[in-house]
Parts: structure tokens; C-alpha cells; sequence
């Protein structure tokens, strides 16, 4: 809930104000249904895991290679986010650089990558296809919780009230979760 030792979390902190006394038994039936989505997770790497057919098959190389993608580009991300805070002249600024110029949460956009990654592998040629579909719980879970309910919606409400206008000219030239060409 911290994101350093002396901050809270501006999205739990948020949930404190809005809950009040009701705070912690909310938070914690909150973090049950988060409970439950882990199980939708699991799901996917387990249909994944568990595919028939071939040991190695083309569509491993090919789920590899999303998750090298997904954890280069997050972490690419991070790195640049993390450069960009460290900088005092950029305090209260929005970031706007890097991938950051493409996606305003390009480091959502590679996490849900990952997890696109686990349905490619599921994928068998073998005869059994319900394992491919399976293993598409994950990423369409991981999609809907970030861009409409615990990624980024609580984060942008905080970045305009925190950024204002600057926050909100971004927002007009830049897309929300995929990687797209800045707008003009």
C-alpha cells in the first residue's frame, strides 16, 4: 500500500478518505475479490503449463518471445518514469517522453503483454483447443482491472488533481493504455 516508507499509496489513501471508518473491512473484501482474480491468473499459466502436443512447440518461441518483450518494455518504462521523478525541475510535471510519449501507462501495456503471452503458448495443434481459450482469462482479466478498475482509472483521477491541465493536454495527445503515436 506504500510506495515508499513515508507515502501511502494516493489510490489507497483515496479508498481511506472515501471508505472512512469502514476503511479496513472494505480493504479487505477488496483484496478477497483480488484473491479471486488470482485464481482467473492461475487458470492461464496453468492452461499454458498443461497443453498436449509437442514439448517446444512454435507457439512457445513465439509466447517467449512476448514475455522478453513485456518484461523489456516494463521495465524500459519504469526506468524512464523513475529517471524522469528523480529530475527536481520535473516536480509536478507529467511525464511525456519515451514510450511515455506513446502510452500514458506504457508500463500497464507491457504487464497485460505478459500475460498475452500465456494464451499463444496455450495454443495446441494437437486436437485440444479449450486450453487456448482457457488461457485467455488472464489477459482479458488483467485488461479490464487496468484500464477500467484498479490501474488506470484511480491513477488519473490522482494525475488531474495532481497535474491539472498539463495532465489534461496529455490525455488529448496521448493514448490511454496501447502504444500509439503521440496525437497532434
Amino acid at each position: 500500500r506504500t510506495a515508499t516508507a513515508a507515502h501511502e499509496d494516493p489510490r489507497y489513501a483515496a479508498l481511506r478518505q472515501q471508505w472512512g471508518d469502514k476503511f479496513q473491512a472494505r480493504l479487505f473484501g477488496f483484496l478477497q475479490i483480488q484473491a479471486l482474480c488470482g485464481i482467473g491468473l492461475v487458470v492461464t499459466v496453468y492452461a499454458a503449463a498443461h497443453r498436449p502436443g509437442p514439448a517446444f512447440a512454435i507457439t512457445d518461441y513465439i509466447g517467449l518471445a512476448l514475455l522478453i518483450v513485456s518484461v523489456i518494455g516494463e521495465g524500459i518504462a519504469d526506468r524512464q518514469l523513475r529517471s524522469f521523478a528523480a529530475n527536481s525541475d520535473n516536480h509536478g510535471k507529467v511525464c511525456d517522453t519515451g514510450l511515455w510519449s506513446w502510452s500514458r501507462h506504457p508500463n500497464y501495456f507491457f504487464e497485460w503483454l505478459g500475460w498475452v503471452a500465456y494464451p499463444v503458448m496455450a495454443i495446441s495443434f494437437a486436437g485440444d483447443w479449450w486450453q487456448g481459450w482457457l488461457a485467455l482469462i488472464g489477459p482479458l482479466l488483467m485488461y479490464w482491472l487496468l484500464v477500467h478498475v484498479s490501474g488506470i482509472p484511480p491513477l488519473e483521477a490522482h494525475m488531474l488533481k495532481s497535474r491539472g491541465d498539463a495532465f489534461t493536454a496529455y490525455i488529448a495527445r496521448t493514448s490511454a493504455f496501447f502504444p500509439l503515436p503521440p496525437r497532434k
